[in-house]
């Protein structure tokens, strides 16, 4: 897309409401007008137009006003409105002819004007509307600045109790998304959306010029499901600079210093302000909109009110002057004492931004500081300017796992961890130096032996035993995530329940939400949910000095326990939390996962659209981050979303890369979904079911009770309920989550084609919040019941899958394409039926199912009998895969 489609395509929304309104009061006789105030470039004159543009298409005669150029000349702004040879020394002849002329010879003219910059019109423009408006001649729509003083006359014109008033404001962060999305053609990614909120403050006008400006750049692009920011690609643009260039421009010379130290420092000490500005002057720019005060604590600090003010006021600053800047401001705050405990991080980087470096017991102080605050990237900024021979064991260990954590380079990460592991003095510094390591090699560069290989290095070198307990705990969590979740669950069950027991509460955060994990892939998801919530907590009463996984990591976990809990409401909410939290705090890593449940929780749920964009998402940012672990079962998941969604192209392009991306163990099957339901998309039933036959015997061999439940039901939704009804009874007696009992009634009901069970099994599910599941019960229950001659509880089964389907957009899957057809079919025959719909040749199916040919068209004969068809053409239609257009050839056949 170019800039110049985007600003092209750039529609009203999330102003539905106030356009309603406005139709709803613009119906009233006693209305005269509509006034929208709100702050500049919150889109006041685009919603004017457009409620201008529904006067008008309801019969109303239309005229703009700008007032902005012609203020100062008395009825400039409405001079094009004025009766030719109008005389105007007569102001009470000049309104009547102007009344006679606006009304018409038979005085049925409706008039509106609309006024852009209300608040700048001339007095004598102001009291001719406000004499029209009186008499009923016109009616007024005007757009005023909040915060701008008015004329006598203006105030008049808009304090009428006949003028309603509309009040404006910067569009929320959900607000954008949809207007992005809407303007872009795509979902934009929430790292991405993030960004563009913070930069732009929610101010539309602002947006828009990002935006257009990224486009122009080319910094912002879509690979096919989202748009996505090149990494601090972000900047403004010429027309935006000159925008807040204008708004800057209210500030006086005298406050020039103050705001070049805000644009380099804030928040500044209100103190440190007074000295360059005096109080009544601060209180100007803030009047005028262009600082902020707030309080922490006790101290009053001062900002600029948009986060581009900075970036425009910094552009403008040479060198020198900058210098000057940061090296008094840092003066300033040593001469205070540097009491509050981020001054040594700001002095630092004042420091480093003005000369290039800083004292080395600095720059480590300062990224002791960033990391508590989880800012990493900061610590990555402030150990790179840590000269070599300054290195130790503690900026070893900061800046391996900064890298680790912000930017996934597991190579340099190894590299300053094994030197950490060298520097050790102690064991529990050779304990956390080894346990970053090995989250490294396993999570970032996918390396699982040689993980396992450097923790049993450790061990065999540790010989207290409370840091060999903690490098034992540090192993369960590698074997739960690698394929072994008994084996680790076997090690973390000794954990400690309480943090400040364990010698390393790092290590014991990362244990703790393995554990959480462990206990929900054997199938006790309510342990899981308890622990999960005991160790979130633990995190957050901890943070001060907790520099390992941030707290919300421990709620990704959590968000599986509670799916197969059954609770996917409380899932939903809990992942939300932890996505937030992810982005707020900008951790790559905890952001990744979290997005990545969001896209397997919405998949069970069966909203496939809201899927495909998560693990999109999820694809998106680990192959920015370089991190490998999600990528497989990533694109697995997109994969089959797409397939089930019905693009076949998007969905064969993401199984390509299920090839070629590395295994992590944890899931296990789970990536053979992508696979499966390109079979399934393409009629092929019974390769779909081959490929989950084989993924669920993974997943029962390497113990992942969870994804084999997951896999299992698949198998049941395609045709082979049958086949796994039992096994998925069994697991239902040894998994405690009440998804695991549902899923078992489903295949169970499916198998038997009961009705009664169906109906039944679609009320369980669709408590649980599984839509499509629930669906496709109901659909399979309304089949079974006209089947056995009850119409009136077919009915009823219909409406509950047709209200189930509706919160599952665009899906299309086997048992909701005309199940009362299908069920008509023997097993085969609905095989057969649905390989020729797609276009498939008689040969090829044979091939394809291990029959002769003569049989596979015996089949097709008694299916076009039982459905009352005669053309491969009418099958596809009745059918309505929905999938995969009939080549022209077999069309007919």
């Amino acid at each position: 897309m170019s800039e110049q489609d985007f600003m092209a395509r750039w529609p009203l929304v999330n102003r539905e409401h106030e356009v309603q309104a406005f139709a709803a009061v613009w119906g009233q006789r006693r209305c005269r007008g509509v006034v929208i105030f709100g702050p500049a470039g919150v889109g006041k004159s685009r919603l004017a137009e457009e409620c201008l543009g529904w006067a008008v298409k309801n019969g109303w005669k239309g005229a703009q006003v700008t007032a902005t150029v012609t203020a100062a000349v008395p009825l400039g702004a409405v001079a094009h409105l004025l009766p030719s040879g109008l005389d105007l020394s007569d102001p009470v002849k000049a309104y009547a002819a102007m009344a006679q002329a606006l009304a018409g010879p038979q005085r049925d003219r409706q008039w509106v004007v609309s006024v852009d910059d209300l608040h700048l019109l001339d007095a004598t423009s102001a009291v001719l509307l406000r004499q029209l408006l009186d008499a009923g001649v016109v009616r007024l729509i005007g757009t005023v600045r909040t915060g701008t003083s008015v004329s006598d006359a203006v105030a008049a014109l808009t304090g009428s109790d006949r003028m309603y008033r509309v009040d404006l404001n910067a569009f929320t962060e959900d607000q954008v998304e949809t207007a992005l999305q809407t303007a872009m053609g795509a979902p934009v990614g929430r790292r991405t959306l993030h960004d563009l909120f913070t930069a732009s403050g929610g101010n539309v006008l602002f947006l828009r010029e990002l935006v257009g400006g990224a486009l122009h750049n080319k910094t912002l692009l879509c690979d096919g499901e989202i748009w996505e920011l090149t990494e601090g690609a972000l900047s403004t643009t010429p027309k935006l600079t000159e925008l807040i260039r204008a708004r800057l421009g209210a500030a006086t010379e005298a406050a020039r210093p103050v705001l070049e130290l805000l644009s380099l420092c804030e928040p500044l000490p209100l103190g440190d302000a007074q000295a360059l500005l005096s109080l009544d002057a601060l209180a100007s720019l803030e009047n005028a909109g262009i600082v902020r005060v707030t309080t922490d604590r006790r101290r009053t600090l001062l900002a600029l009110a948009h986060p581009l003010y900075g970036e425009v006021l910094r552009a403008g600053i040479p060198l020198p002057r900058r210098r000057q800047l940061l090296l008094g401001q840092a003066e300033r705050t040593q001469a205070y004492g540097a009491r509050r405990r981020e001054d040594a991080l700001h002095i630092a980087n004042w420091l480093l931004a003005a000369t290039g470096t800083a004292d080395s017991a600095q720059l480590v102080q300062a990224a002791v500081l960033a990391r508590h605050a989880h800012d990493f990237a900061q610590v990555d900024t402030l150990m790179r300017a840590l000269p070599p021979q300054s290195r130790s064991f503690a900026s070893c260990l900061l800046h391996g796992e900064a890298l680790v954590q912000w930017i996934g380079q597991w190579q340099r990460a190894d590299a300053l961890l094994a030197e950490a592991e060298t520097r050790a003095s102690a064991e529990s510094e050779r304990v956390a130096a080894t346990a970053m390591r090995t989250w490294s090699l396993f999570w970032m560069g996918a390396r699982t032996e040689e993980a396992l290989r450097v923790n049993e290095v450790a061990l065999g070198q540790i010989t207290d035993p409370a840091h060999r307990h903690l490098l034992r705990m540090n192993e369960g969590g590698l074997r739960v995530y690698s394929g072994q979740p008994d084996q680790g669950l076997a090690l973390l069950e000794t954990l400690e329940a309480d943090p400040k027991e364990a010698k390393d509460t790092d290590i014991w955060a990362y244990a703790a939400m393995s554990k959480c994990a462990a206990l929900t892939f054997v199938g006790r998801c309510h342990e899981a949910i308890a622990w999960g919530e005991h160790a979130y907590l633990s995190c957050l009463r901890f943070t001060e000095q907790h520099i390992g996984p941030h707290p919300v990591g421990q709620l990704i976990n959590m968000t599986y326990a509670l799916c197969d809990a059954g609770q996917l409401a409380q899932a939903r909410e809990t992942c939300d939390r932890a996505l937030m939290g992810g982005v707020t705090a900008a951790v790559p890593a905890t952001w990744v996962w979290a997005a990545f449940a969001k896209a397997r929780l919405e998949w069970m749920a069966g909203d496939l659209a809201a899927a495909r964009h998560w693990y999109a998402e999820t694809v998106s940012q680990a192959r920015t981050r370089q991190f490998l672990r999600p990528l497989q079962l990533a694109y697995g998941g997109l994969a089959a979303a797409a397939a089930a969604l019905g693009d076949l192209k998007a969905a064969e392009a993401a199984l390509v890369e299920t090839r070629i991306a590395t295994p992590m163990g944890a899931f296990s099957g789970e990536e053979l979904l992508g696979q499966a339901w390109l079979h399934a998309a393409h009629g092929d039933l019974a390769q779909a079911r081959e490929t989950l036959i084989e993924a669920a015997t993974q997943a029962r061999i390497t113990g992942y009770k969870p994804s084999e439940t997951i896999l299992l039901t698949e198998i049941a939704r395609l045709g082979g309920a049958k086949d796994v009804a039992d096994r998925l009874a069994e697991l239902a007696q040894t998994c405690d989550g009440a998804f695991t009992s549902a899923r078992a009634h489903l295949a169970s009901a499916l198998a038997t084609n009961d009705p009664s069970e169906l109906e039944a099994v679609a009320t369980e599910l669709e408590a649980i919040g599984a839509n499509l599941l629930a669906a496709e019960a109901a659909t399979s229950a309304a089949a079974a019941w006209r089947q056995a001659g009850h119409p009136r509880r077919a009915t009823a089964s219909t409406h509950q899958a047709n209200n189930c389907a509706t919160r599952c957009p665009g899906v299309s899957s086997p048992l909701l394409t005309n199940a009362e057809t299908a069920h008509t079919l023997t097993r085969r025959e609905r095989e057969v039926a649905r390989l020729a719909a797609t276009g498939t040749p008689s040969k090829d199916i044979a091939g394809t199912l291990h029959l002769s040919v003569r049989t596979v068209d015996n089949h097709l004969q008694h299916a076009y009998t039982k459905l009352g068809v005669t053309t491969r053409r009418e099958l596809a239609n009745l059918l309505n895969p929905g999938h995969t257009s009939l080549p022209a050839s077999t069309q007919g056949q």
